[in-house]
Order: structure tokens, then C-alpha cells, then sequence
């Protein structure tokens, strides 16, 4: 075989693997499309002791070359009028499983978008299309060996989206959210 043919295989090869990342960056897109928009809401948060929180919430779900990105906002509300927000933002990346995305929330030594570490105290996330319905995952390993897990369905309906939230340490429900979050 002369080193021409070589060549021209490796690049037909190459340029299958190329079109196979398109193709999965475009069923990512696809699937993420539904969901693209800005959402704003309020809510109570009721925690397991059966108290209640308001707040404000929003979610901002955009298409990136990848996949996509989706960014929330809470605004929780004190007994002295005071406010705290917390805002994040995760950067999804299609998996090798269909409609199941990585997290891409720090950069390898090579510059890889890569998941972070949950035996550091670090959240693994990931996300799942599932008919209408978006959901993020956070896991966290505690400090004694324990797990908390964060779960977050984003469901589609007319206006908007439906938000269920939980957050489950050791088997235990700690907080829940629901509500309805309209499309802006």
C-alpha cells in the first residue's frame, strides 16, 4: 500500500469522525431547541421541618456549538427585607449516551471541557432530555462520606415551564420547589 492511500484513508476517516461530531452537536441542538428561552417565577421553598421560603426565580436555557447552557438564578427573601441571590451557570456537552449531557464546568491541563471532582467536595453534574422534560443532576459527596443530590426538572407547558425541585441528603427530602416559571 503506497504512503498515498495512507493518506487518503486517514482523511476519509477523519472526515467521518467529523461528521459524526456534527451530527451529535446537531441531535443536541435539536433536543435542546424546545427548551431555549428565559423563564421568570416565585415560589415557596419548603424545607423538611415544614417551613417555607419565598423566592424569585429565573432560568436562562441557551443552544451552544455544542449542546447548551443553562443558567438559573435564586432570590431568596429574609424576615428583615433583605434579599440574597444565588446565580449559576453549567455549560452541557453531549455523553456517548443518547440524551444524557456532561457537565463541561472546568478545563483539563489540555483544555478539555471536564466535570468536577465530587470526592474534593466538588458537585458531578449532568443532565438528561426525557420526552419534555430538561433535568440537571448535582451530586455531592460530604465530608463524612455521605451524598446530597440535587435534582432539577424542567418540564415544558403551555407558556413556559414547569420547575420541580428537591434536594435529598442521605435518602433524606431536605427542600423541595414547585412552580411555574413563564416564558418571557
Amino acid at each position: 500500500m503506497t504512503q498515498r492511500m495512507i493518506g487518503a484513508g486517514r482523511a476519509v476517516v477523519r472526515g467521518i469522525l467529523a461528521a459524526a461530531v456534527v451530527m451529535v452537536a446537531a441531535a443536541a441542538q435539536a433536543d435542546i431547541s424546545r427548551f431555549v428561552g428565559d423563564y421568570v417565577g416565585s415560589a415557596d421553598l419548603i424545607s423538611a421541618d415544614g417551613t417555607t421560603q419565598p423566592r424569585d426565580m429565573s432560568v436562562q436555557i441557551r443552544g451552544t456549538d455544542e449542546a447548551f447552557t443553562v443558567s438559573w438564578t435564586s432570590t431568596s427573601y429574609r424576615g428583615d427585607g433583605s434579599s440574597k441571590d444565588k446565580s449559576y451557570t453549567i455549560e452541557f456537552v453531549p455523553s456517548d449516551r443518547t440524551g444524557v449531557f456532561s457537565s463541561a464546568m472546568t478545563r483539563n491541563v489540555f483544555g478539555h471541557s471536564v466535570q468536577l471532582n465530587p470526592m474534593k467536595g466538588e458537585p458531578y453534574v449532568w443532565s438528561r432530555i426525557v420526552g419534555d422534560t430538561l433535568s440537571v443532576y448535582s451530586l455531592y459527596v460530604t465530608e463524612d462520606g455521605g451524598y446530597e443530590i440535587q435534582e432539577f426538572d424542567r418540564t415544558l407547558a403551555p407558556g413556559g415551564l414547569n420547575l420541580d425541585f428537591q434536594r435529598v441528603r442521605n435518602g433524606d427530602i431536605q427542600r423541595t420547589v414547585s412552580t411555574f416559571l413563564r416564558r418571557k
